[in-house]
């Protein structure tokens, strides 16, 4: 019996039929693994050692959105080059969402600090959510004269380069927090280097800094005791934990506003269902109670925000700490 040969056409249609098949199939499955995100435990990628404010952050989300979604988030802390070693582990991970990483202000000052990164933070990620956000700390010896950030303008300018400002590791937040102070007071100050916050609040109380410039977990252990006097803070607004510390902002540095922030973050291309399901645990997350309360204790502002809002205050902060490290000269790494 005689079989009729397949036209071309009914070949070509058939191939096509399977293609489309199989892509049907695979984009099925991964609506499917999307809908059961989280279905194991997820990790989180930390630029810092432990017991820094943002590893601090990101353990207590962690613990919270492990309550609500039933899963475990595994914080993995990996330290080093401007979070370059951490963000490459999130990079390196499939974009399914079991991969997360802390990106944040510090990865902003990178992206301006280092002569070439092997990731543009603004396209290689798909931000979620800012988690965290702290601002500086100006401190003087509890014994000093200054009472307030006029009393350190008026004293640099009579006598420049004479009064010292101090924070820790050049590239830091804190340590470019006191190069923007000095261009924004247009003062000459001495900017002097310290390798840890300890350090810095040993100098501090021995008189060798006229001003620091730190978080409220490097200096809160030494406030309540008179060690050291907060004269004002870097935020917008007053800081809960230190209600009658003016802002630079009334005190008269209108231009003068820092607050440094922590966010979660996946690689590129995360899938926009896995994206809605950890902003919105994020969201819940941050507004528990007993979780705002830890983070209050800590000096760290537990807030959510869009995707786009996180994404829009990356590219602000990169714009304005480019800034500040050009025009403190401060040499790329």
């Amino acid at each position: 019996m005689r079989h009729s040969p397949i036209a071309p056409a009914h070949v070509a249609w058939l191939a096509g039929a399977m293609t489309c098949a199989a892509v049907l199939t695979i984009l099925a499955g991964k609506a499917q693994a999307a809908a059961d995100y989280p279905a194991k435990p997820v990790r989180v990628f930390v630029p810092y050692g432990p017991g820094g404010v943002g590893d601090l952050t990101m353990r207590l989300l962690a613990d919270k959105l492990g309550q609500e979604l039933k899963q475990q988030f595994v914080i993995e802390n990996r330290p080093g080059a401007g979070g370059i070693v951490s963000a490459t582990e999130v990079l390196r991970a499939p974009a399914d969402g079991y991969t997360l990483g802390e990106i944040g202000n510090g990865q902003s000052i990178s992206a301006s600090l280092f002569k070439e990164l092997p990731f543009d933070v603004l396209k290689d990620f798909t931000p979620i959510s800012v988690a965290g956000s702290f601002e500086m700390l100006l401190a003087v010896p509890g014994n000093s004269s200054y009472k307030s950030l006029k009393d350190v303008v008026e004293a640099a300018q009579k006598n420049p380069g004479q009064l010292n400002l101090g924070a820790i590791n050049p590239g830091s937040t804190q340590n470019l927090s006191a190069h923007l102070f000095q261009q924004v007071t247009g003062a000459d100050y001495a900017i002097v280097t310290y390798r840890t916050t300890p350090d810095l609040v040993t100098a501090l109380l021995r008189g060798d800094v006229d001003l620091g410039f730190d978080y409220y977990a490097g200096f809160g252990s030494s406030i309540p005791d008179g060690k050291l006097r907060i004269i004002a803070t870097s935020g917008d607004d007053r800081d809960p934990l230190l209600p009658d510390v003016p802002t630079a902002k009334e005190s008269g540095l209108t231009q003068y506003v820092v607050t440094s922030w922590n966010g979660v973050a996946g690689p590129a291309g995360l899938p926009p269902d896995v994206v809605e399901t950890l902003g919105a645990a994020i969201n819940r997350a941050v507004a528990a109670p007993d979780l705002q309360e830890k983070a209050r204790r800590l000096g760290i502002d537990m807030r959510a925000t869009t995707p786009r809002q996180m994404h829009d205050r990356m590219a602000a902060d990169v714009a304005k700490w480019r800034d500040v490290i050009d025009k403190a000269g401060i040499p790329k790494q």
